[in-house]
């Protein structure tokens, strides 16, 4: 009868120490394949745009002039325009977002609609870790639009009562609701990059929790997808980022005039 006692916790803690351990090396695994997914894209990005060399006679003294700062400079306004006029023949409402000017544009057959000031940027390592001369011919295209995450509606309605006759017409006097609503929201391109664009915190009052709390749900699908992958011994896709905070009014006509899958061009 003693010997069955202090076996069953001798059991029991058998059977908690195989669980931590499995969770512990989930958990080493998680972070382990989080790492590496950087990598791996930037070597994806470098190894579809990078340079190929057109001639076995190239030498390695050649190529510095990929590292050259007058042509970095020179291929990262040619790759803008490129992309800028592949936008223009589209015959839709695009966005420009210029990092080095901090301005964001909204354009349509090449015409500015809209200029919004960038108050704050941070972008992927990504931008700066790959080959320069492959994230410039890769930009050289604009990005399409494939989903998105906001806090506001697209497109938001307002229903109303017809009325029988003309006596009965009351212009629309109610009030912009909209207008106390956080701006945030997150873009996702057809290749996996995201455009994150977030509010000016100082606007409104609680506007940091609420970026908070949209980053916090934004990081839980993150961290869904990862798990996702883990579970079919995949590498998880790693999204290079671009976040950039704005006026609350800029943001939000620039997410309610794109079009659903519209374009995006971009200059760091």
């Amino acid at each position: 009868m003693e010997t069955e006692i202090t076996q069953a916790p001798s059991d029991r803690k058998t059977v908690f120490y195989v669980i931590v351990s499995v969770l512990s090396a989930f958990v080493v695994y998680y972070f382990i394949m989080a790492l590496v997914s950087p990598a791996v894209k930037i070597s994806s990005i470098t190894n579809e745009f990078g340079y190929k060399r057109p001639e076995k006679t190239i030498t390695a003294t050649d190529l510095r002039i990929f590292s050259d700062s007058a042509f970095v400079k020179l291929n990262r306004e040619k790759a803008f325009y490129l992309a800028r006029a592949i936008m223009a023949e589209t015959d839709s409402i695009c966005l420009a977002l210029n990092l080095a000017d901090s301005s964001a544009i909204l354009e349509i057959n090449g015409v500015t609609l809209h200029k919004a000031k960038i108050i704050r940027k941070r972008i992927s390592k990504v931008f700066n870790k790959a080959d320069e001369y492959a994230i410039s011919s890769m930009l050289s295209a604009p990005f399409t639009i494939k989903k998105d995450f906001a806090t506001i509606k697209k497109e938001p309605l307002m229903i109303k009562m017809a009325p029988k006759d003309t006596s009965e017409y009351k212009p629309d006097i109610l009030p912009d609701t909209t207008s106390s609503e956080p701006v945030n929201y997150m873009l996702e391109t057809e290749n996996g990059f995201r455009l994150y664009v977030y509010q000016d915190i100082g606007e409104k009052s609680g506007g940091g929790l609420r970026r908070f709390l949209f980053d916090i749900n934004d990081r839980f699908k993150n961290s869904s997808d990862i798990i996702k992958s883990i579970f079919v011994l995949k590498i998880p896709e790693y999204h290079p980022y671009i976040r950039i905070r704005m006026p609350a009014a800029d943001a939000k006509i620039i997410f309610r005039a794109l079009p659903r899958h519209g374009q995006i061009a971009v200059y760091r």
